[in-house]
């Protein structure tokens, strides 16, 4: 059965959502888009981005990582990191090298601006989401970070 819903005086909650509630895709994403408006709440004014900072502190973990194996782990299309790590290079952030070996690969690595960058806001990266109140108990939150890891197949503290 469909209802009605009085757009003039209805509220958010007042929209029905049935079967969408019990989906796992539109969760994940409600779930990013409330993180994503968070993170731009708290530290938009910085210039990170939640997809670039995870880029550059991946390349702080790996320097020397191959743009093709980077952009696999981190499932961003190579199109896309290809104009990302562009945009990296223009603001000097990162440097692309190609192997002697391999003339078709590309390795990555920060430069000292990139390290400069990547150390002055990472803090506030990985720490924002927790100056927030959250519906959340702490083991519940614990337990979710679990639950999300397994499910994408990532083992304790985000390795694997």
């Amino acid at each position: 059965m469909t209802r009605t819903v009085d757009t003039a005086q209805g509220s958010e909650s007042d929209v029905a959502l049935g079967e969408l509630s019990g989906s796992l895709g539109f969760l994940l994403r409600m779930a990013q888009v409330q993180v994503f408006d968070f993170f731009f709440e708290d530290l938009g004014q910085v210039g990170l981005r939640p997809g670039e900072f995870s880029v550059l502190w991946v390349l702080h973990l790996n320097p020397g990582v191959r743009q093709g194996l980077l952009a696999q782990r981190l499932r961003i299309k190579r199109a896309h990191m290809t104009k990302m790590i562009r945009d990296f290079e223009q603001r000097g952030l990162v440097e692309r090298r190609t192997p002697e070996q391999d003339r078709r690969a590309v390795e990555l690595r920060l430069t000292g601006e990139g390290e400069a960058f990547v150390r002055d806001h990472a803090e506030a990266f990985f720490t924002h989401d927790s100056r927030r109140p959250s519906t959340l108990t702490e083991a519940e939150r614990t337990q979710l970070f679990a639950l999300l890891q397994k499910y994408v197949g990532l083992g304790p503290e985000g390795e694997g």
